[in-house]
């Protein structure tokens, strides 16, 4: 099982990106997927997450600018990150728990992360 993370880059401030992150191999079932995000120097810190069933959690600094989905019948996350700030400027990393074919029980895996820039 992998998580194929894409869509960052470099934005001004106010602009917008949508990062896709895509989990592939011998999956049964994915539970709650999300993103998380690290800035130079600081941990991990969560951004959005959203359960299988589609209720959401939000980071507070991103409600009401980003907006997490899924597409179940893909495997799919995304992160629509409209109105952004340099602060959030960071390397995104997708998050999926996920039942794999033949195992015991759920497992955590995460994408490779992603870089968005945003900068004038």
């Amino acid at each position: 099982v992998q998580l194929q993370a894409s869509g960052g880059g470099l934005v001004q401030p106010g602009g917008s990106l949508r990062l896709s992150c895509a989990a592939s191999g011998s999956i049964f079932s994915i539970n709650v997927m999300g993103w998380y995000r690290q800035a130079p120097g600081k941990q991990r810190e969560l951004v959005a997450v959203i359960s299988s069933g589609g209720n959401t959690n939000y980071q507070e600094s991103v409600k009401g600018r980003f907006t997490i989905s899924r597409d179940n019948a893909r495997n799919t996350v995304y992160l629509q990150m409209n109105s952004l700030k340099p602060e959030d400027t960071a390397v995104y990393y997708c998050n999926a728990a996920i039942y794999r074919h033949g195992s015991s029980g759920w497992s955590d895996y995460w994408g490779q992360g992603t870089l968005v820039t945003v900068s004038s």
